[in-house]
């Protein structure tokens, strides 16, 4: 199964997206495909050519827009109905666009149909969704995976960083943040849009076959998306096991600290009952966490319960190819997660969110909705 990682070093925009992907080897050709497919020949011109960031070199994609036409949302989603691309590059682009909408909408107070999109409404944020999910298509991508994204503070101008737009973006969708130096937007809300729809936020275990880099329009050393194309692995990997007993804490803290520790990188946290000291009632909570997390996670745990001490051992997991797929019910659309063995799907697992969505729109229980997107995942891959 073919995977891309983006590795969003110095952060993501749109335009670094195409130029990582041409980069890794997708066909240039297609940025022209999406530019006649969207009807936009006589407003936008697209310049592809290699750049240097200091020792990053690669590929810079310039959308340039000749006389600027600002849409509305349905605008927007109106040219990708209308284009001829195929389906597994308008169901993605038209999410994406759904997420920048309703984004904007929010931060404005306005319905996501009547909203000012600003620059997101031009006809380059187009080319920029629709052109990464037909490079990502021709790559035979089947899951994106992301890196942490950089998170800077302060202020640029009167904006608050990180970007609003972004944030509302990637809001829900378990995006990781690493608090940085950098005082500029990193993380554009096209780039945004892009991951929200596609990533998830894990580095992958995967047999590395090409590497591109899109250079962003800054002229800073290092400023440069990678991107690494390779096949997912069945492989052995190493993470240590983070555990503490806990007799003094309240469980709605516990709970809060679970999710503060999965959201700052933790692979997985489990609480286990247990009988502590003189017969008190208490918890034991594990943490797995890969290399590079384990001192962050740690001392997360030592600062934020009340815990005098951990303990750390190491132990190998062995990980099952997964993948995600899209399926259609009468409910609506939903993601299932696919594992797989042997090159060969033997499981599916319906994403709870978009089942609790589904659930909220039709007024019907969870179970199923759960059950009528399983069903459709089997017989779509044949497990009936």
């Amino acid at each position: 199964m073919t995977i891309a990682y983006f590795d969003c070093f110095s952060g993501i925009s749109g335009d670094m997206t195409l130029g990582a992907l041409v980069d890794v080897g997708a066909d240039r050709t297609i940025l022209d495909a999406t530019v006649e497919a969207l009807r936009l020949g006589d407003e936008v011109s697209i310049e592809v050519r290699h750049e240097q960031r200091g020792h990053a070199g690669g590929t810079r994609v310039i959308v340039a827009s000749q006389d600027r036409v600002e849409r509305k949302l349905p605008d927007l989603q109106g040219a990708i109905v209308d284009a001829e691309i195929p389906d597994q590059v308008k169901r993605p682009a038209l999410d994406a666009v759904g997420r920048l909408g309703r984004a904007e909408a929010r931060l404005h107070g306005t319905s996501p149909s009547e909203v000012h999109l600003h620059e997101l409404g031009g006809a380059d944020t187009l080319v920029d969704l629709v052109g990464a999910f037909w490079l990502l298509h021709s790559l035979s991508v089947v899951q994106v995976y992301a890196s942490a994204l950089p998170a800077p503070s302060g202020r640029a101008g009167h904006m608050p960083l990180p970007a609003p737009a972004s944030m509302r973006v990637l809001e829900g969708s378990g995006a990781i943040f690493q608090a940085t130096d950098d005082t500029r937007e990193l993380v554009t809300p096209t780039g945004a849009a892009i991951l929200a729809v596609a990533a998830q936020f894990a580095r992958p275990a995967l047999s590395l076959k090409s590497i591109g880099y899109g250079i962003g329009a800054r002229n800073d050393p290092g400023n440069a998306l990678a991107v690494w194309i390779g096949e997912e692995s069945v492989t052995q990997t190493g993470v240590t096991v983070i555990e503490t007993n806990i007799d003094d804490m309240a469980p709605n803290l516990i709970a809060a600290l679970c999710e503060d520790l999965m959201a700052l990188g933790a692979l997985d946290v489990s609480v286990l009952p247990a009988v502590m000291k003189k017969g008190r009632p208490g918890h034991v909570i594990a943490i797995i966490a890969t290399p590079d997390t384990v001192a962050l996670l740690t001392e997360h745990t030592l600062r934020h319960s009340t815990t005098l001490g951990v303990r750390l051992s190491k132990a190998d997991r062995v990980i099952a190819p997964r993948r995600v797929i899209e399926v259609r019910t009468e409910f609506g659309v939903a993601h299932v997660k696919v594992k797989e063995l042997g090159g060969k799907p033997i499981d599916v697992a319906p994403e709870f969110e978009d089942c609790r969505r589904l659930a909220m729109e039709s007024g019907r229980d969870l179970a199923t909705i759960m059950r009528s997107v399983s069903e459709a995942a089997r017989i779509a891959l044949g497990l009936t």
